[in-house]
């Protein structure tokens, strides 16, 4: 991407627009490297194993529409994300999952013949078998179960394994084994776990679908049922802080397959819902530098955007990977560091403290990698108001 990239932003700095009066912002999104790197995530897997994409980490319908050919189907976490979806038409299978389903998110999803609904709570499942009964269709789900993870060490962000609202607590189990006796029109396709998120250590990933399968295949004999199918979430974290130590998924593939035979899970077929890892690595965000000031002995460079665009750097509370494009313009600032920060009025408006740089002047641009997921989309960007940037595709 680094050439086309370039290449664009040589004629945005060259385009004869004075660069104080309508200076530059935009989301820039590599649509072939984003192909690239799905279709190789799916031929990495073993053979009895699917590709969803994550919705909620970016989606926009160009990525989405690049995305269809090479993933399996499509994840949605709210009724929104699901119309938002079902109106692309992609002809790929789509699975509702998230906490909190009301009686109306679970009428849509039947409406709109989701694939598989994953169950969160005993209160869901009674509602969904409620309007099953009503409507007389029939609704594939799994049950999410939040496991005990015994000798799997924690990821920076946790959503199982502890007290928290997401699925079922194991307790809980047999009342949700007896609904879907009683529940005819809700087919039970098997389990769903998502504990964590942010996983960089393929070793401690392997040990997590160790632990979902030992467990699957422990309730399996307890409580004589038979699952189909067995859904593993995502998870697979990006590294910001050292871009070239990423999750080696080849590696992780290769441990997974083994698994597969080691635990006898040939026969289920296991899905992946990736997000974060499938899109984070074909964007970029861009915004020009609109100020440089010293402020008690440090220099600060203010670009066209900030946080209400790009929210990832104080989501994640890190220094996002940034690089500066120089546009030509005598520089200002010379072999020294700046802070880089937005147009906000907060002092969180911050997206990489003391970047060291060997020059910077107005007009230059910085360009943020690893810009294609969790960032437009979670940003508060109606706080004060600005124009959104601009976005740009390159396919």
């Amino acid at each position: 991407m680094t050439n086309t990239l370039n290449t664009l932003l040589i004629e945005k700095a060259n385009s004869g627009t004075p660069s104080d009066t309508q200076p530059w912002c935009a989301y820039v999104y590599d649509l072939h490297a984003l192909a690239a790197h799905a279709q190789h995530m799916k031929q990495q897997l073993p053979r009895n194993c699917q590709l969803y994409y994550a919705a909620k980490a970016n989606p926009d319908v160009r990525l989405l529409q690049t995305l269809a050919p090479h993933v399996d189907g499509f994840e949605a976490a709210s009724a929104g994300e699901l119309a938002h979806l079902n109106k692309q038409q992609f002809g790929k299978p789509l699975i509702f999952g998230g906490p909190g389903k009301t009686s109306e998110d679970l009428q849509q999803a039947l409406h709109q013949q989701v694939a598989c609904i994953h169950v969160e709570s005993l209160t869901e499942l009674k509602r969904l078998a409620l309007l099953c009964a009503h409507t007389g269709r029939t609704q594939a789900i799994m049950l999410r179960m939040n496991i005990a993870l015994d000798g799997v060490a924690s990821s920076k962000l946790q959503m199982g394994g502890q007290a928290t609202p997401f699925g079922l607590d194991p307790s809980d189990l047999g009342g949700a084994l007896a609904l879907l006796q009683e529940s005819p029109k809700l087919q039970f396709e098997g389990f769903h776990f998502h504990s964590m998120s942010h996983q960089l250590s393929v070793e401690n990933h392997l040990k997590l679908m160790a632990r979902y399968f030992e467990i699957t295949r422990q309730w399996e004999s307890q409580w004589h049922i038979r699952c189909k199918l067995l859904n593993v979430g995502g998870g697979i974290g990006v590294n910001y802080e050292c871009v070239d130590e990423q999750f080696n998924w080849s590696e992780f593939c290769n441990g997974l397959g083994q698994l597969i035979t080691q635990h006898d899970m040939q026969t289920r077929q296991i899905r992946f819902e990736c997000g974060r890892y499938v899109s984070a690595f074909c964007g970029h965000y861009v915004m020009e530098v609109i100020d440089l000031k010293q402020s008690h002995g440090q220099w600060f460079a203010i670009g066209k955007g900030g946080t209400h665009h790009f929210r990832t750097p104080a989501a994640q509370n890190h220094n996002h990977p940034v690089w500066v494009h120089r546009n030509g313009q005598a520089a200002v600032v010379l072999n020294s560091t700046v802070n880089v920060v937005g147009q906000l009025c907060t002092p969180k408006d911050r997206l990489h403290q003391q970047l060291p740089v060997q020059e910077l002047a107005l007009g230059d641009f910085l360009v943020f990698t690893l810009a294609g997921a969790y960032a437009w989309n979670i940003s508060h960007q109606n706080f004060l108001m600005h124009a959104p940037p601009e976005v740009v595709y390159l396919d």
